[in-house]
C-alpha cells in the first residue's frame, strides 16, 4: 500500500504521541555508570576512606600533625638471592651438570606422539627460511628455558612443553595479542585469574616468568587429564578452549566419526597449532636437517630470585643490579608501573651474576629507593583536585596515570603519585593487591526521562531524534543498537538535571507540520546524554514502496 509523505496530520499525531510520552521519572533510580576501570575490579569502591602512604589528606584533616620522615635502612630492603627451584634455596650450581647442553636435556625428555602431516612440513619450511627469526627466539628463550625445563621435569611432564612459548609468544614475555592474551604463555585475563595470576594496576602476573610458568603447566596438566592423556587434544584446548574442543568431540561422536585431533572440525589457528608445535620440536631435535644451528644453552639457572622488602623504583633496581633497563624488564615484565611495590611483589629476578651485585650495592645505597607511591582517592573528584591534594601538576598526574581529559577519578581509585619525604611509608598490602583505577565522564548529574518508540522506529532513529548515541539508548534500555520496534514501546533516556523535554503547543506544531517546517522543542545539550537544546524535529515521512 502506497502512503504519501505529505500526510502532515498523521505526522503530527505521531509527533505528539512521542512528545506526550516524554516525562521525568522521579523514582530515585541512578543512571547506569559510565566507568572505565583499570585493574582488578569491575566497579570502584564507593565511600572508601583514604588509604595508603599519602593518607590522611592534608586538605581533609587540617589538624593532623605532619608525619616525621621515615629513615630507610637499605640493608633491610632485600633478602639473599636464591634459586627459585632449589629445594634448599641456596642456588648452588653443579659444575659437571652445568657443562651439559640444555638442548640435550630437552631432546631426551621428549615424550609426546609425533604428528606427521603436510601442515607440519609447511611450518618447517617457514622456520627454515627465517634463520634470523629463529635466532632471535632462541636468544630470548635462553633466559627462561632452564627454569621451564626444570619445572617440566620436576612434574614428570614431556619436555616438549618447554617449547610451547616459541609458538605462543616467540618467548616474548611482553607479548599482547589482539584478543588480550598476554605474556610468554599467552594467558587470557579470565583464565589467568582462574590460575591465581593477579592483574591489577601495578602488576600483571600473566607476564611474570615464575607465576605464568607455574600456571601454564598447571593448566596443561589439567587439560591432559581432561582429555585422557591425549596431548594433542590438550594443546588444542590450550589454544581454542576446553569447551570448544569438548563440543567438537561430541559432534564427531554423534556423527560416528573419529575424535582425534586431526579429525575434529576447528578454526584455522587451532588446525595449525599442533603442526606448528611439531615443526618446532622437529627443528630442536635435528636443526641441521633444516639448515639451522641452535646456540648452545648452558644447563644452569640464568636468573636468581631476590626477595624484595621495600618499595623501589624499577630504574633504581636496574641500576643497582648493573643492568640495562630493558634487560631488567625482560626478567621482570610483570611490572606495570615505574615502581616495584614490596607488598605486591615478593621477589625480582636477576641474572645469576647480577643478583649478588644488586644486594651489595643496595646495602650501601644512599638516598630514597622509591620516588613513586600509591594514593587512593577518598571520593570522586576532578583530576585538578586530586593533583592539588598530592602536590603534583594536573598535567603530570594525567600523564603518569594515563587519564584522558574531561574524566573524573572515581572514589577508591588508586593513582601513582610522587612520594614526598613526609609520606615515605611503603604501600600496604591491601592497596598493592587491589589497586585499580576507575574513571567516569565529567558531566552534570543526570535524570531519567520516559520516551515512547513508535511502531517502525529504530534505535538509530530514536538516537537522532533525541540527540544521543544509539549505543547509549541500547545500554540504557538493555536492547541491541540495531533493534527495530514492531509496536510502540516505552523507553528511557538520561538527560542533565534541569533540562526540559516538553511538548510544544499543538496549534503551532500543526501549522508547522502542515507547512513542512521543522518543529522545535527544548531539550538538553547533545553531549550530555539527552536531546539537544533547540533540536529540530521534522514531520515523519513514511517511505514509499
Amino acid at each position: 500500500m502506497n502512503r504519501s509523505p505529505r500526510r502532515a496530520t498523521f505526522a503530527l499525531s505521531a509527533l505528539m504521541m512521542a512528545l506526550a510520552g516524554c516525562a521525568t521519572v522521579d523514582d530515585g533510580v541512578q543512571p547506569p555508570p559510565q566507568i572505565t576501570t583499570v585493574g582488578s575490579r569491575d566497579l570502584p569502591a564507593q565511600g572508601r576512606s583514604a588509604e595508603g602512604p599519602l593518607a590522611p589528606l592534608p586538605a581533609q584533616v587540617a589538624a593532623a600533625p605532619a608525619a616525621a620522615p621515615v629513615l630507610e635502612d637499605p640493608r633491610d630492603a632485600a633478602g639473599m638471592p636464591v634459586d627459585p627451584l632449589s629445594p634448599d634455596g641456596q642456588g648452588v650450581i653443579d659444575a659437571e651438570k652445568a657443562r651439559k647442553d640444555l638442548w640435550v636435556r630437552v631432546r631426551t625428555g621428549f615424550g609426546m606422539p609425533d604428528l606427521d602431516s603436510e601442515l607440519v612440513r609447511q611450518h618447517e619450511r617457514w622456520y627454515a627460511s627465517r634463520p634470523d627469526y629463529v635466532q632471535r627466539m632462541t636468544d630470548r628463550g635462553s633466559r627462561y628455558l632452564y627454569h621451564i625445563v626444570e619445572e617440566v621435569q620436576r612434574r614428570g611432564m614431556p619436555t616438549e612443553l618447554a617449547l610451547l612459548p616459541f609458538i605462543e609468544s616467540a618467548f616474548n614475555p611482553q607479548a599482547l595479542s589482539s584478543a588480550r592474551a598476554s605474556g610468554m604463555w599467552q594467558f587470557m585475563p579470565l583464565t589467568g585469574k582462574d590460575y591465581d595470576l593477579k592483574q591489577n594496576l601495578f602488576r600483571d602476573d600473566r607476564r611474570d616468568v615464575l607465576a605464568s610458568t607455574r600456571a601454564a603447566l598447571d593448566y596443561l596438566s589439567r587439560l591432559n587429564k581432561m582429555f585422557n592423556g591425549d596431548w594433542q587434544l590438550a594443546l588444542a584446548a590450550y589454544n581454542w578452549g576446553e569447551g570448544n574442543v569438548k563440543r567438537a568431540i561430541a559432534r564427531n561422536e554423534r556423527a560416528g566419526l573419529p575424535t582425534d585431533y586431526e579429525s575434529l572440525s576447528m578454526p584455522a589457528e587451532t588446525r595449525h597449532y599442533v603442526p606448528k608445535f611439531q615443526a618446532v620440536k622437529n627443528i630442536v631435535l635435528a636443526p641441521q636437517n633444516f639448515g639451522l644451528a641452535l646456540p648452545k644453552l648452558e644447563n644452569h639457572p640464568y636468573f636468581l630470585s631476590v626477595p624484595i622488602r621495600r618499595d623501589i623504583d624499577v630504574a633504581v633496581a636496574a641500576r643497582l643490579a648493573g643492568l640495562p633497563l630493558e634487560e631488567f624488564k625482560a626478567l621482570n615484565p610483570q611490572m606495570n608501573k615505574p615502581v616495584i611495590l614490596a607488598a605486591g611483589t615478593p621477589q625480582i629476578l636477576l641474572p645469576y651474576n647480577s643478583a649478588d651485585t644488586f644486594v651489595k650495592r643496595l646495602a650501601s645505597h644512599q638516598g630514597p629507593l622509591a620516588s613513586w607511591t600509591a594514593w587512593v582517592a577518598p571520593k570522586t573528584m576532578k583530576t585538578a583536585q586530586a593533583a592539588e591534594l598530592v602536590g603534583m601538576s594536573e598535567a603530570e598526574l594525567r600523564e603518569i596515570n594515563r587519564i584522558p581529559p574531561k574524566m573524573l577519578v572515581k572514589a577508591g581509585s588508586t593513582l601513582l603519585v610522587q612520594r614526598a619525604e613526609t609520606r615515605a611509608a611503603d604501600v600496604p598490602e591491601h592497596v598493592a593487591d587491589n589497586a585499580h583505577m576507575a574513571l567516569a565522564p565529567d558531566v552534570p548529574p543526570l535524570r531519567k526521562v520516559a520516551i515512547r518508540a513508535r511502531k517502525g522506529d529504530t534505535v538509530a532513529a530514536l538516537a537522532k531524534r533525541y540527540r544521543v548515541s544509539a549505543n547509549q539508548i541500547a545500554a540504557w534500555n538493555r536492547i541491541d543498537d540495531g533493534t527495530r520496534f514492531r509496536k510502540a514501546q516505552a523507553l528511557v533516556i538520561w538527560v542533565p538535571t534541569g533540562s526540559r523535554i516538553a511538548p510544544v503547543a499543538e496549534g503551532r506544531a500543526l501549522a508547522k507540520a502542515k507547512a513542512g517546517k521543522p518543529v522545535r522543542m527544548a531539550a538538553a545539550s547533545p553531549n550530555r546524554g539527552g536531546a539537544a537544546k533547540g533540536m529540530k524535529i521534522r514531520p515523519t515521512r513514511l517511505a514509499r514502496k
